[in-house]
This record gives C-alpha cells, sequence and structure tokens, in this order.
C-alpha cells in the first residue's frame, strides 16, 4: 500500500518551511522533522542522501520507510514530517525499520485488550 498524493509533501517551499521549523528528533537511523499542519491529517516526506548509495538503492530504501509508515498512519498526529534516512539503513529488515520509526516519532502502539 502506497502512501496517497494528499499525504506526500512534494514541493520545495513545504521542506523549507519543515526545515526552518528546526523542530526534529532522532535516532542512529532516521532524524525526522516536524512541523504543526493545518490539515485534518499527517503529510510526510521521504529523504536519501545519495550517500547511501545509487538511485536504485535510494528508491528502495524510500518504498521501505513509505511501507513501514503506513501501518503507523493512523496514530500519527497532524504534522508534516521530513523523514532523512541516516547510515546503516541500507542493512535493516523491514521490522528493524518499522521499529527505528516507531522509535523516532513516538509512536504509541496500540495495546491489544485481554479479556
Amino acid at each position: 500500500m502506497a502512501i496517497k498524493k494528499a499525504l506526500r509533501i512534494k514541493k520545495k517551499i513545504d521542506f523549507d518551511k519543515i526545515f526552518s521549523a528546526r523542530k526534529s528528533t532522532a535516532n542512529k537511523k532516521f532524524v525526522v522533522y516536524q512541523l504543526p499542519s493545518e490539515t485534518t491529517h499527517f503529510r510526510a516526506a521521504i529523504s536519501v542522501s545519495k550517500k547511501l548509495g545509487n538511485a536504485v538503492t535510494r528508491n528502495r530504501l524510500k518504498r521501505l520507510v513509505r511501507h513501514a509508515l503506513m501501518p503507523l498512519s493512523n496514530n500519527l498526529s497532524t504534522k508534516n514530517y521530513n523523514i532523512v534516512s541516516r547510515k546503516g539503513v541500507k542493512s535493516l529488515s523491514f521490522d528493524e525499520v518499522q521499529k527505528n520509526l516507531t522509535h523516532v516519532l513516538k509512536v504509541e502502539k496500540k495495546k491489544k485488550k485481554t479479556e
């Protein structure tokens, strides 16, 4: 499942607004820049540096992050996010990427009810 067009950030002006807000959180694998949004849903951009590999590798990493982000989307607040991948993301599995994203986005997982 891909991120819908309404949830993507593509314009330079939007990137500049997010970076100028200077609010970020990070762990060893990702840096996430955030900006409160007026929309009723979150919007996300995924950035991967050329230092991490060729175009095929970078696009693979973006797909991996997009797919790891979708299950978390119901718990994200209404902000604009720019997710920047750091060194070492190439070697991570899908579960590890999702775990790192959950940590850096500070997403609370819904607890299952035990009856």
